[in-house]
């Protein structure tokens, strides 16, 4: 309740107060921010939620792709002297002595397989090298230059000493740099990976050219679909959206074994097509283990999520417009082309943009059913992580994936806008 003192000092000034005499601008500050309070307050569960579940792990996934300590925390010495000197240095007998020492420290404290490991995703073929010399490092004798050489030559080679030199730091852009087929010589420049293995700029590739077919077969097959489902009574759409919605309440590990049983050589479609005489029981067709069932069966496990942005944007539009045009001397196709179209593109853009980020990451659907050739870069991820162990360098596919998704979300604003995106 306001009210307003017209006569005294407040009447002077013209000033509005509160029933209890507070200034009003004073009043409504201490209201809005009293209501931000209790908006922080309901919001800041969820708040959490996305810091502890998203924030944080993305924060350790960009962290650990340029951090791994695991040849400079188990060999400090010879960490120190690469400090000390300038990259193409000849090590001398210090360098081989400090070698000699953290090997035999590493050995004793069973951390010498740590750092071969660290050294061997720089150069292949080298942990055996650092866990053999460690078990006899003990009995290593000066001049230890000669020692090490003649428990293997390759102690002597600069290459190593290059790559020990370049993870003799925790921090470091190597793994980046593996992951865009690059890597460092002997003096620190950065160079193409030999042609054995360059694989991480053709996956990604792959990925990409196969997450755009997807997107663009999931956008053929559920535009008319949509366009169906907006254009019937409601009473009979919402019969059909059931069976659009039917495969979320299915396991996409059980839809993904669907597909191996329907594509598989002995499978369904090959024994129908047998069957009916389209092919002989000699020509049956490859559809598994392949790029072809990984098209196939992820359009299929796609498709409900361009279906939903379409339909959400074209049950409101109006028939009459198109009727309009067509009565006004519109081709079908021209009335289709210049008024329906044009009102269904945020659906177009919302669904492409969902179904291709999904794409990019799908990782079980491959593995099943994709084989060498229909394999994406997800899968590799997974390798490191699960078998090879490499998680740096899995952090930095990951962290190149989500940079290029990034982008791809940074050009829809651009090209359309993120305020016409529909999902629903």
């Amino acid at each position: 309740m306001l009210a307003m003192d017209a006569t005294g000092a407040d009447a002077g000034r013209g000033g509005l107060t509160t029933a209890d005499g507070k200034p009003l601008k004073q009043a409504l500050a201490t209201a809005q921010s009293r209501a931000r309070r209790r908006a922080l307050l309901l919001v800041l569960p969820l708040l959490a939620f996305i810091v502890i579940t998203f924030v944080v792990p993305i924060g350790q996934l960009l962290f650990r792709s340029v951090y791994n300590d695991g040849f400079s925390a188990n060999m400090p010495q010879i960490s120190a002297w690469f400090r000390e000197t300038e990259p193409g240095t000849e090590p001398d007998e210090a360098a081989y002595a400090a070698l000699a020492a953290d090997l035999a420290a590493a050995a004793e404290a069973r951390s010498v397989g740590v750092v071969g490991t660290r050294v061997n995703y720089e150069m292949s073929g080298t942990r055996s090298l650092f866990t053999a010399a460690g078990r006899k490092a003990g009995d290593l004798k000066p001049p230890f230059r000669e020692a090490l050489l003649e428990l293997n030559g390759t102690w002597g080679d600069p290459q190593l000493w290059g790559v020990m030199r370049s993870v003799s730091s925790a921090y470091s852009a190597n793994f980046y740099l593996a992951a865009l087929d690059l890597a460092r010589d002997a003096n620190g420049d950065i160079v193409r990976a030999p042609e054995g293995r360059r694989i991480y700029g053709m996956l990604f590739l792959r990925t990409l050219w196969l997450s755009a077919l997807i997107t663009g077969l999931c956008l053929i097959l559920a535009y008319p679909v949509a366009h169906l489902l907006a254009t019937l009574p409601l009473a009979k759409s919402n019969l059909l959206m059931i069976l659009v919605l039917l495969p979320f309440w299915t396991s996409l590990l059980v839809r993904t074994t669907s597909w191996m049983v329907l594509l598989q050589e002995q499978g369904v479609v090959n024994n129908t097509m047998v069957a009916l005489g389209l092919i002989g029981e000699d020509g049956r067709i490859q559809m598994m283990y392949n790029r072809t069932g990984t098209i196939i069966a992820m359009t299929h496990i796609l498709l409900p999520f361009m279906i939903l942005p379409l339909y959400s944007v074209m049950r409101p539009i109006n028939p009459g417009y198109v009727r309009a045009a067509r009565s006004l001397g519109a081709t079908s196709w021209t009335a289709f082309r210049r008024v329906y179209l044009p009102q269904t593109l945020p659906g177009i853009g919302a669904g492409a943009l969902l179904v291709f980020i999904l794409a990019v990451g799908y990782y079980i659907t491959p593995a099943l059913v994709g084989g060498a050739s229909g394999q994406l870069i997800s899968n590799l991820i997974a390798y490191h992580m699960q078998d090879s162990l490499n998680w740096s360098l899995a952090a930095a596919l990951a962290a190149l994936l989500l940079a290029g998704v990034l982008i791809l979300y940074w050009l829809y604003d651009r090209l359309i806008g993120i305020d016409k995106l529909k999902l629903g």
